[in-house]
């Protein structure tokens, strides 16, 4: 089993949660499966750079889940966005997970 976590920042944020809330209950229930599948290690996610990995979702706007891997067992939940956004939304996941590291 993984570990899911979500990063928070210097400052007592947290990127995921703050992109997460703001979807509807149905997306969240949704994300929510997948993210259970995740940490089963049934799902693949591509590498989008700098440690950085995309999980994609195909549904509504296609929307993607970013989070960088901490060793075998723990995953750190960075943010998510949709496939509008997909750029800038990886540029920052990269930034978290530099300030992460």
């Amino acid at each position: 089993m993984i570990e899911l976590q979500e990063y928070i920042d210097r400052l007592g944020r947290n990127p995921f949660e703050r992109w997460y809330e703001k979807l509807d209950d149905t997306t969240r229930a949704r994300i929510v499966v997948t993210l259970d599948r995740l940490s089963r290690g049934s799902l693949a996610a591509k590498g989008v750079g700098a440690g950085v990995m995309e999980l994609r979702m195909d549904f509504g706007p296609g929307y993607r889940v970013y989070f960088g891997k901490d060793g075998d067992t723990l995953v750190i939940l960075l943010g998510g966005g949709t496939k509008k956004r997909q750029q800038a939304d990886i540029e920052t996941a990269q930034q978290l997970w530099r300030e992460y590291k």
